[in-house]
Order: C-alpha cells, then structure tokens, then sequence
C-alpha cells in the first residue's frame, strides 16, 4: 500500500468523527467480548476520523434498519393470525414466558437469510401463541434449528412428511434435483445434510416399534461369504433401500413451523406503510 492509500484511508475532521466514536463507545459497553477492542479503537481515533470506517457503519446501519423492518412485518403477521377473542391465546401473547420467546427469535435476526426462513419463523411464533402441543423448551429449540439450519434441510424434512419410509434416493427424486457423480460435491453435501437432521434428531432411518412405543432391534442379516469377492462399492449418498422417517420432534417441527395459520382479519402486509427505526 503507498502512502497515497494510507492517505485516503484518513478521514475528513467533523462532526462526524464524534459520531464514529460515540458508536464505537457504546458498541463497547454493549458487546463485552468486543468491549476493550472497541474501546482502544475509540482512544486511537480521538482526534482523526477513518471515512472507511464511516461508509462501514452506515453500511451497518442500514442493514439494521432493514432487519428491523423485517422484524416489524413478522411481528405484524403473527398478531393478525391470532385471534383476538381466544382470551387464552392473548394471555399467552402477553406472558412473560411468550415475550422471551419473541426475543430469541428476533435476537439474531440476520441468521434469518431467506424469505422462507423469516415464515418459518413466523409460522412458529404464531403456533406457539395459539397451541399447547408442545412445551417452551422445545419451541427454543425449534428456533434454535431454524436459525441453523439451511433452506435445503428443511425441504428435505419436508420431502419426508407424509412420506414416512421414503429413501435417500426418492428425496432426491422428489425435490428435482438432477444426477450427480458419487464423488461430487453435491453428494457430499447431501450425506453431510442427513448426518445434521440424523445427529439433530429430526430424522432416523424407520425402526419397528412395539405397543408401548419401544424400539426393537432389528434381526440380524445372516452373513455372506465374502471369500473371493472382490472390493465393492460404499453405500450410495442416493441409497434405495434404507428407509427414513421423521421423529416425534420433526413432526412436531413441521406441525409448528411448516404449517401456516391464515388470517384473523384481512391483512396484506406488502400495503402497510412502515414507519422509519426508532420512530
């Protein structure tokens, strides 16, 4: 870098500088981890500003504004889903233990990177305020997946709802995806995605159960002579024959997630004027 770049990486003098600071002060006192780096970057620039740094937090800035945006309108459509006359689903609204729920789903807002992330997010709110069948504990989770997982994990969790027994091979038919190679990325990403949902007890291959809901173990396969038989291929990431099924928790999700209550009232968002941050 010349010294002509370090020269247009310094800011212009003003009023703006202060600002810089300001914000660079209270985004210390606010993120603790970041608190002391934040703060010495304050004490560095006391008297000069950066005009980088300046474009870097209006930058920021807008992007909270247009979070906030995001969150108004989710905000909105839950509360023209609920019903207003049900006294029960108003009280759990109003309940602390619902409000906390709002803040976790809203605390990290920009992990919500699609349209479809934000209704199933919303989805859930609105279930959470009108249904009991399931406790707090497990909408946090429930949050928790959304936040972590990608669109295409919930496309498959929802290839498999009501297809209870479907192969590797048939989700993959059935969201359009095209043939790839054994050894692509694709198929990589695809066994990596079964391992999260597996691990994440969303999904489990089908298992025989019993009348009291215990699983049974599966009878044994009688062993092949394997002499002579030469090196054979691994298990294909598109299997045709081993099953698979939502858990209790991934039907659960889906119920509460991937079910869309209409309407209380008519309501289009895409019409409502919103109001500026921090009006």
């Amino acid at each position: 870098m010349t010294d002509n770049d370090d020269k247009n990486l310094l800011p212009d003098q003003g009023n703006t500088g202060k600002i810089v600071r300001g914000l660079l002060q209270i985004g210390g006192g606010a993120i603790p981890f970041a608190g002391g780096i934040l703060s010495a970057i304050a004490g560095a620039w006391s008297e000069q500003d950066q005009k980088r740094l300046n474009e870097i937090i209006e930058e920021y800035l807008m992007r909270i504004k247009d979070e906030a945006g995001e969150q108004k309108k989710t905000l909105a459509e839950i509360i023209f889903r609920l019903d207003a006359s049900d006294v029960a689903a108003r009280n759990r609204f109003e309940s602390e233990e619902y409000q906390s729920l709002l803040k976790k789903a809203f605390r990290n807002w920009a992990e919500i990177d699609s349209e479809d992330k934000r209704i199933l997010i919303r989805n859930l709110l609105v279930n959470a305020a009108a249904a009991t069948l399931t406790s707090d504990d497990v909408v946090r989770l429930f949050i928790e997946w959304i936040h972590k997982y990608s669109t295409l994990h919930f496309t498959v969790i929802g290839a498999i709802y009501n297809a209870a027994g479907i192969t590797r091979g048939g989700i993959w038919d059935k969201i359009g995806k095209a043939q790839v190679r054994e050894d692509s990325a694709e198929a990589d990403l695809y066994k990596l995605l079964f391992h999260d949902l597996s691990t994440g007890r969303i999904i489990r291959q089908h298992r025989e159960k019993d009348a009291f809901g215990n699983f049974l173990t599966s009878p044994q396969s009688p062993r092949k002579d394997t002499r002579n038989s030469g090196p054979k291929p691994m298990k294909s990431a598109f299997d045709r024959e081993e099953p698979y099924e939502l858990t209790d928790l991934g039907q659960q999700f889906v119920h509460y997630a991937m079910t869309d209550l209409p309407p209380k009232i008519g309501f289009k968002p895409t019409e409502a004027k919103e109001e500026p941050v921090g009006a």
